[in-house]
């Protein structure tokens, strides 16, 4: 069994997390590299980098305008967010190779399959699960990613990319980011749809601050993502007060993380809090659009050709 770490005196981090990290070895043991950094080491983080991931997909119409027409994220955003929180958590937490993890994934593929979605645009999405992580952790996380760290992401991904049934994955880091650069050269621009999904993103979160802190969380987005995703969205620049505040709040907050986390040690789907689920996480086939839902339960046997 692989070993579970304990917080220090309850508060302090436990280095022999990092010294695991730092022995293991990338394209062999990208899984439990994935656990630990999730689990242990950035769960904050991680949460933060993949909704800006998710964030930044909508600055492409193909993505955004498939999410208009469904309504779904209009209608049920923080069900939504929630879905999707619960079956990336689950394999990224269990890995792929697991029980929960080959169901998460299996159940994902059948949702996916009653869309027409481009093979190019799941690349897309995938390749955003595995840069934001790394840029915000170097960024904003108390350290920075090793680079065993960032190429365990790349080879996790890429394998969820293959139990996805995805083609043309790219070999290496540097292949992803240039297949990103190219999508993003040749799609984004602004359309009402992205605005959409945008605003819509901007509503779930507000939804979880007081009113009186609404107003703020448009801006903040705005000062998280670069010019091309402000165009994309139609949004505009902050004042730079604004950005350097925010920028500023999350440099201070990495500091004292270096010793102490008040986060669970380790963070689990289990011990997580689902805001469209208040009684605890739901189960992994329970997720997903009602119609989706309701058509598995009349036909079962669908689901297993996803697979």
């Amino acid at each position: 069994m692989p070993t579970t770490y304990h917080k220090r005196f309850g508060l302090f981090r436990n280095p022999a997390v990092r010294r695991e990290l730092q022995s293991l070895d990338p394209v062999v043991d990208h899984q439990r590299i994935v656990h630990l950094l999730t689990a242990y080491e950035f769960p904050f983080d991680m949460t933060r980098a993949l909704e800006l991931a998710l964030f930044h997909t909508y600055a492409s119409p193909r993505v955004s305008g498939l999410l208009v027409r469904t309504g779904e994220f209009e209608r049920h955003g923080q069900k939504r967010y929630d879905d999707t929180s619960r079956l990336i958590g689950e394999f990224m937490e269990s890995g792929y190779d697991s029980e929960k993890g080959q169901r998460a994934i299996l159940h994902m593929n059948h949702i996916h399959s009653h869309y027409h979605i481009d093979n190019a645009d799941y690349l897309f999405v995938l390749a955003t699960f595995v840069f934001y992580p790394i840029d915000w952790i170097n960024r904003y996380g108390w350290r920075k990613m090793i680079p065993s760290e960032e190429l365990a992401l790349f080879y996790f991904f890429r394998e969820v990319g293959r139990r996805m049934h995805l083609h043309s994955l790219p070999d290496t880091l540097v292949e992803l980011r240039a297949f990103t650069n190219a999508y993003e050269e040749r799609y984004f621009r602004y359309t009402e749809s992205n605005q959409r999904i945008a605003d819509a993103t901007v509503k779930i979160v507000q939804g979880w601050f007081p009113r009186l802190l609404h107003p703020l969380v448009r801006p903040t987005f705005a000062a998280l993502i670069n010019d091309k995703l402000r165009l994309a969205f139609g949004y505009q620049r902050p004042p730079g007060w604004f950005t350097a505040m925010t920028e500023g709040a999350l440099w201070v907050r990495k500091w004292p993380l270096r010793w102490i986390t008040f986060k669970p040690y380790p963070t689990r789907i289990d011990n997580t809090s689902f805001r469209y689920y208040p009684d605890g996480p739901p189960d992994i086939e329970a997720v997903g659009p009602t119609n989706v839902l309701k058509q598995l339960g009349s036909h079962p046997e669908k689901k297993l050709k996803n697979f």
